[in-house]
Parts: structure tokens; sequence; C-alpha cells
């Protein structure tokens, strides 16, 4: 009898000792007894000239079965690793080479053992390491070499980790089997008796055996994605290196670069003799960053004096989300350094310019204000300011610089600048001293008679040349953030009234100048007319007078100057109140400017072509009256305001305003009569002798209109006087307008001695020599033979 002993992996752990009594003559057999782990022995022969399955060559498998132990075919044996396969004579094909990889399968009837890391039914995973057969084709006693705890599987081959599968204990050894004789046990063999059933809970279907997925695969699977990421990367990289590299320069410069706007010197602006009215000084603006403002009541409080602001106002900016909120701006550098040694937290100070009017509310409604436009540029928002805006502004220069993320100046990189131009200077017409006379003049009266407000004006007849535009109530353009807005504007080119009996002026002067009336016509004055249905009276009850023309107008008779414009007719009237300049706005070209309202005379009625002519049913602004006035002064000749005098760039150059050429309106003749019939008005015979100032010869006309009030109906009066000096050699004409005073309202009580106190400052201020020559003696009344 021979034996083959079948080999797996070695197990170091194995150790043999051989049999004492050989089992075939002539045969070196070899008793082996293997130790396994649970510390058993399997005992096997081992012949040396037997066949031995070796590990070489393919991973194709031997399968060997045993009819008589196990009552199973050739398939039914244990699969085991082989170069070829063995067929046995007496059994026919004992072992068979089988081609198929993975794991070996041993079934045993009671057991079923699956070899080669696959479990078994009893749960108990064995590697095929070692088992010996006789060449008859029985199986001999298996042996386990290297054989491992109950529950685990171990595949030696394939260096898999032990998996648990059980808690199991392994089938205890048998005893050698023999050949058709029988079963005969080696004498130093040792072998265990199998228990004779198992429990029903170990015998379970074996499970498939495990199949491994293909590292190559996995590994072609993961070049390849590395591979197309590979050359998506390299696209976009050639895409932004090659074909949109200047591209993204260019996008990449914008978000370094910004553009610092650099704000030119805005103008000067000055009277006639050159005195400051407004101009640019250095400011600091005081900031906070309320993320690091950490106590918002403490830092409020601090400020509030300095900043000259609430506590209560300062204290919610100081609390806001924002990242940025101002505090104050246009303070005093003096201010801005107080601010800053205080080292509050969160508190910053910027530098920045701002607009300065030295005289305060001097001019205020002329010179205008300016507020904080884009680009934190200054702004002109009101009167020349505004007006002049471009010419005073200048060119803006520009920075740009490279910044961090963090907005922070890079000091390194290369800056680019270009340098502001200062903005030009405006001289105006005014005079800063007529302009402050007339300023306290008309605040008084203003303020005497309570009236709602009024207005002044002072220019010279034969330039058009304004000396003095005021308002009241004023403003003061340094503090405009808490000036009253019905203050904002320019009453004497902005707010429109019913002009009153100083419109007959103009009645008289188309009159004259068409050869309907002289000074001496004469008109016979009824106590009342009735006209349309409508009962028109004197500003005074009397009986019938017996005037002249000149004294329809030195008494300001409203029924006697209907009777004129009567003459005349509505289309006549009409005409000759265009020709002066009402119904359109001046030439002066102020910001807001009304044209006042005159309908054409085909809408007049009956009535209102009575009232127009003593200046109801129409309006004008304070600065047409002016001119009107001034068109008499100046012979006839109607020459456009002019406010601004002249413009000075920075290098020093002097742009002189152009003058209009004047409108001749009337006869230098019609005007000589007008201004003496005018000078009637101001003497004791007159409705204005408060407005004659000594030593000189002065022609004016009072006014006394029902006033428009907020609801469209007539509320209250406007009382008004214009007129000029010397009336001989006319220089300078004043218009003075009340705005509904409640304390007396006749243009001759409370107008008037407003028009004498600016008058006179203005001929002292100008130098004007008293008139060498008297008035004229007119007759007005005939029934009193003066």
């Amino acid at each position: 009898m021979s034996s083959t002993v079948h080999r797996g992996a070695a197990r170091g752990r194995s150790r043999s000792r051989k049999a004492s009594t050989p089992v075939r003559s002539g045969a070196v057999d070899q008793w082996y007894e293997y130790e396994d782990d649970h510390g058993g022995f399997a005992a096997g022969y081992a012949d040396p000239d037997g066949y031995r399955a070796t590990a070489a060559g393919s991973a194709s498998r031997t399968a060997h079965g045993d009819p008589h132990r196990w009552g199973g075919g050739p398939d039914d044996g244990y699969v085991d690793d082989s170069y070829s396969g063995y067929d046995h004579p007496s059994y026919g094909q004992g072992y068979s080479g089988r081609g198929y990889s993975g794991y070996s399968d041993y079934d045993h009837p009671d057991d079923s053992y699956r070899e080669g890391g696959t479990s078994g039914r009893d749960g108990y995973v064995h590697d095929q390491d070692e088992y010996v057969h006789d060449t008859d084709g029985h199986q001999l006693d298996r042996g386990r070499v290297g054989g491992r705890r109950p529950g685990w599987s171990s595949n030696q081959r394939r260096g898999r980790r032990p998996v648990r599968t059980g808690s199991r204990q392994p089938p205890a050894p048998r005893g050698r089997t023999g050949g058709p004789g029988g079963t005969t046990a080696h004498p130093s063999a040792r072998s265990s008796a199998r228990p004779a059933a198992r429990p029903a809970a170990r015998v379970a279907a074996s499970r498939p055996p495990m199949r491994l997925g293909s590292p190559r695969r996995r590994l072609r699977v993961s070049v390849v994605v590395l591979c197309a990421a590979l050359v998506v990367l390299a696209g976009r990289l050639t895409q932004l290196q090659a074909f949109q590299a200047s591209t993204y320069a260019e996008r990449a410069e914008q978000q370094r670069l910004r553009t610092v706007a650099l704000p030119a010197v805005r103008g000067v602006i000055t009277d006639r003799s050159g005195a400051t009215l407004a101009q640019d000084v250095e400011a600091r603006a005081v900031y906070a960053d309320p993320h690091d403002v950490t106590d918002a009541k403490a830092v409020a409080t601090a400020l509030a004096p300095l900043l000259g602001v609430p506590a209560d106002t300062l204290q919610p900016k100081l609390a806001g989300s924002g990242r940025f909120a101002y505090l104050a701006r246009g303070l005093d550098p003096a201010v801005g350094k107080a601010v800053t040694d205080l080292r509050l937290p969160g508190i910053g100070v910027l530098e920045e310019r701002r607009r300065l009017y030295p005289s305060g509310t001097l001019a205020s409604n002329v010179v205008g204000f300016t507020t904080i436009g884009d680009n934190e540029m200054i702004v002109g928002s009101g009167g020349i300011e505004s007006a002049y805006d471009r010419v005073l502004r200048g060119t803006d220069g520009l920075r740009r610089v490279e910044v961090d993320p963090a907005g922070r100046m890079i000091p390194s990189a290369a800056s680019r600048e270009s340098d502001p131009v200062p903005g030009s200077s405006v001289r105006l017409t005014l005079d800063r001293d007529i302009q402050w006379a007339a300023q306290q003049a008309l605040a008084e009266a203003v303020r005497t008679t309570h009236a709602d407000g009024g207005s002044v004006v002072a220019m010279v007849p034969n330039t058009g040349d304004i000396l003095a535009m005021v308002d009241a109530p004023g403003y003061d353009p340094n503090k405009v953030a808490t000036a009253d807005p019905g203050t904002l504007k320019n009453r004497a080119t902005q707010d429109v009234y019913e002009p009153g009996s100083v419109n007959k002026v103009i009645t008289m002067a188309a009159a004259i100048d068409r050869g309907l009336i002289t000074p001496e016509t004469p008109v016979t004055v009824p106590p009342n007319m009735r006209i349309a249905g409508r009962t028109f009276t004197d500003a005074e009850p009397h009986g019938v007078e017996h005037l002249t023309a000149a004294g329809v107008l030195a008494r300001s008779s409203n029924l006697g100057t209907i009777q004129i414009a009567h003459r005349l007719g509505p289309a006549g009237l009409e005409s000759a109140l265009r020709d002066f300049g009402l119904g359109a706005r001046t030439a002066l070209r102020f910001p807001g400017e009304s044209a006042g309202i005159l309908r054409p005379a085909a809408e007049w009625d009956v009535q209102q072509a009575a009232t127009i002519s003593y200046g109801q049913g129409m309006s004008a602004t304070a600065i047409q009256m002016a001119s009107v006035y001034a068109t008499i002064a100046n012979g006839g000749v109607r020459v456009a305001p002019r406010l601004v005098d002249s413009t000075i760039s920075p290098d020093g150059a002097v742009r002189a305003t152009p003058r209009q050429p004047g409108v001749r309106v009337i006869s230098e003749a019609t005007a000589a009569t007008v201004s003496q019939m005018l000078e009637s008005v101001t003497t004791d015979s007159g409705t204005a002798p408060l407005a004659a100032i000594d030593g000189y010869r002065v022609a004016g006309k009072t006014g006394t209109a029902q006033r428009v009030g907020p609801t469209g109906r007539y509320d209250g009066y406007v009382a008004s006087f214009v007129g000029f000096a010397p009336a001989d050699q006319p220089r300078v004409v004043v218009e003075v307008v009340l705005d509904n005073p409640r304390d007396g309202h006749f243009g001759g009580t409370v107008a008037a001695p407003v028009f004498q106190r600016v008058m006179t400052f203005a001929l002292t201020t100008l130098g004007v020599p008293p008139s060498g020559t008297s008035a004229p003696k007119l007759v007005l009344d005939l029934d009193a033979g003066r």
C-alpha cells in the first residue's frame, strides 16, 4: 500500500515524527502526525514514491472521490490545487484536473466541509493544507496543518485576514481509512471518534463561494477617470492662459484698482468789490463704525458737546447694524482734533472740504447753498451756487491706486494721478454794504408790521446791475440743514403778487406815449363806478373829484386809472404791459424765477380789463416791477437785470458777463414826463411823503393790493413802494414789498419808510451828490387849483 501526501501551504507550526511500522514492503513510508491549533493530532502516511500534488502551474484543481468512506463519486471528494489530474486505476477518474478557479469544497457526509476559505455546513472554515491518501483510491486520515480556531477562515494563498464565521467547534480528527479490506489505524496514530449525529441547527446549506472583484478592473477605471480629469484641467488651463489671459488680467486689474476722485477747489463768490461771500475751506467729518463701538450711550454722551448734536440723535447711529455712519460733517479742524484725542473705539475723523459763508445770512437768498452730491462732491443747490455750479466746481482730478482685498492702498504699487483744476470765481453786482443795510431795514419792517415776509431790490437803472436783493426771513447757508425749507428761496424772483397801484405807471406811460393824455388832462373821478354788475371804488371814500392825469397818479385813484385805460383799450394795455417785461422771465435767469401771470387781452372780460389797469387780476415778481421803474428812470429804455458781473478763472483771467442791449419801450420825453408825475407822489400832496429824502429828488409810487392767500381767495394785503433817486439823474432804483403786513397795510405807511432808509444808505455809499434842482410843480386837483 502506498500513500500520497498532498501539501498546501507549509505551516511553520507543524511537526512530524516517523512511523514505527511501515505499511508496505519496499516502500519508505513515513507516518506524520500533525498538531493542530487545539492541541490534537491528525495522523497520515507520506509516501515518497506516490503522487505528490504541487502548487505550480495554473490555478486548476484536482478532485478526488472516496465512495467507500464518504459514499460519493469522484466529484464528491475535496478539491486540491495541483498541476495535473491523476486517474486511479481501480476507480477510474480518482483525481481529475478541474480548471476550477477559486476555492475548493470538501464535502463530508456529516460535516460537509468546504475547504479553501469557505465555510462548511457546520460553520467551520478549514484551509486545505495537507491531506494523506492511499494509492488505492481510499482516503487516509486527513491531517490539518496549521489549523485555525473554530469559526475562523484562513486563506494562506490569498493573504486574507481571518473572518469570524461562528463559535462552533471543528470536528474531531478521524482515524486512518483503509482500502477494501477494511479500516486499519496505525498504532501510533491518534484518532477521534466522530459523533453519531449532529444537532439540526448545525446542518445548514452551503453558501456560495465569495468572488472578489478584480483589482485590475478597478485600476483601469481609476486610471481612465484620472486621465479624463487631467485632460479637463489641461483644457481649462489652456483656455485661461492662452485664449483668455488678457481678459482675466484686465478683470484682476479692475478689482485691484480704485479710482479716487480729487475734488477741485470750488470757486469763490464775491460781491462787486471782491468781498468774499462764499468760499471753500478745510473741514473734518466724524464717522462711526457701529461694529466697533462698545458703548453707544457713553460715546454719544462724549461726542454730543463737541459735535453740537444731541446725544439722543447720535446714539441710534452708533448702535446701528452697518459699518459706516456719518455723525457730523463740515466741522472745524479743531473739532476733528478734539474728537481724535478722545480715542473712542469705532470713531474716526475724515478730511474733507466744506463751503463757508463768512457773512452768514447776508445775501443767502442770492448766493444760495450747497449740498453733498455724488462721490462726496460739493454741489450747488440754490441761488448762484446752483446757477453757476459748473463754473464754480471746476474740473475734478483723479487718482488711480491699487488696493488690497481689505481696501487698503498698496504703498509700493504704481498710481496715476491727474491734478484737479480749481473752479472759477464769480463776482456779483451786489454791494455787500447796501445788501446789509437793506437786509436790516427789511427785517425790522417785517418784525414791526408782523408781516409774513418781504423783499427789497436795489438796482442801477442804466446798467441793470442789482446792488441788493434781500429776503426776509432769511437763513444761514452754513446751517442749511436746520433752516426752514420755506426760506430756502429768493422771494424777489420766485414769489408772485398782484402789484396793485405800482402798476398804474404803465397805464399812464402808455397813454402819454400814444398821445392820449398829458399830465394836465382833466379826469372826473366819481365816488364809485358800476361795471358789469360790480361796484368799483377807490381805497378811501370821497365825493366827485376833478383831478388831472398827474393827480390821478399822485393820489392813486383806481377810478381815474380805469377811465384812462378805457382810452387805451384791452389790447393796447396788454401790449404796454408786455413791453415793460411783464408776463415773461427776465434775462436774469435766476434759479426758480417766475414769469408772473398775464393772460392775453382776448381772454379778459370787462371787469378784468378794469382791474388790470391798476394792478389787480394779474401778477408779477418784485424783480419785474423794479425793472419797470428802471425803464422809466433810464429814459424809457428797458435794460435786463444783471446779477453776475464777471467770472475769474484760476489763472486770473476776467470774463465779464455780456450785457444785453436795451429795448426802448417809451420815448425819452414820455419817460421824463412820467418821472415828474412820480415825484408828486413823494410830496405832501401824494400818498408817500415818508419816502422823501432831504436834498434829493425822489420819484416813486405806492402800492396796496389785495393778496391772494393760500386758499386761492383774497386774504390780506401786499404793501409796496417803488422809486428812484435822484429823479433828475437817477442812479438807484429801490423796491420794497411787504407780504401781508398786519400792523398797517398801506404802501405809503409801511413800505415807503423802508424805501427811504435803503435809498438814503445807497446814495451815500455810492457817493451820489444831492440834487441841484427842485421838482416841478404839477397841477393835481382842479378844484383846489393845485
